[in-house]
């Protein structure tokens, strides 16, 4: 089975913590996650099931090639950067 990467984009928010959380609970078959937040953010580490993930800035993110990015960091983050992930070949999820 092939390893799933998946971004998700807003991590620190509320909705991007419910997200998290809600993977973890339900056993989503992650084998890489990739946070990433606003600048302001980029180096903190946030928890991720038994462990820690360090946030990363979203201009090194499509880079990375994950499988799937999920969008919750507001709309014109979106409008921005989904078409530019979907255009490199990522799924692009948008809440």
């Amino acid at each position: 089975m092939k390893s799933l990467r998946v971004a998700i984009i807003g991590a620190t928010g509320l909705v991007g913590r419910t997200m998290l959380r809600t993977m973890e609970e339900r056993g989503f078959p992650i084998d890489e996650l990739i946070a990433v937040a606003s600048e302001r953010s980029v180096g903190k580490k946030i928890p991720v099931n038994s462990g820690e993930v360090e946030i990363v800035g979203i201009d090194d993110v499509i880079a990375a090639k994950p499988d799937i990015a999920l969008f919750s960091a507001g709309g014109e983050t979106s409008l921005e950067w989904a078409p530019k992930f979907a255009s490199a070949g990522i799924t692009v999820v948008d809440n």
